[in-house]
């Protein structure tokens, strides 16, 4: 009777049991998470917005746009930081405001 296994060598290469492996899939879980909850953040504030805009009342309207502004500065930055650099998409898809677009410039 034989039993299949990986080589000794290339187990060791990979460190699949290491500390180290273990550790790095917590990062990525975690940077995973946090890239939710921005993405998350940043649909209520958008949403919030659009709302406020189909109210028709320009009262209050700055600090919904700031509050707006400021999620999707961090979500976009929070894409940054894992490597995910093209806005294209996520402007499209989360139907971001030219508006906004505008006001993420220097903090």
């Amino acid at each position: 009777m034989s039993s299949l296994r990986a080589p000794q060598s290339l187990l060791n290469r990979l460190n699949l049991e290491s500390g180290e492996a273990v550790f790095n899939y917590e990062v990525m879980a975690e940077q995973a998470a946090s890239l939710g909850r921005m993405g998350h953040k940043a649909e209520a504030a958008l949403a919030a917005l659009k709302a406020h805009d189909a109210k028709d009342g320009s009262e209050g309207r700055a600090v919904v746009l700031k509050a707006a502004v400021d999620a999707v500065w961090c979500f976009l930055v929070q894409r940054e930081v894992m490597g995910l650099r093209d806005r294209a998409q996520i402007v499209v898809q989360y139907e971001i405001p030219r508006e906004v677009m505008l006001r993420l410039g220097a903090r």
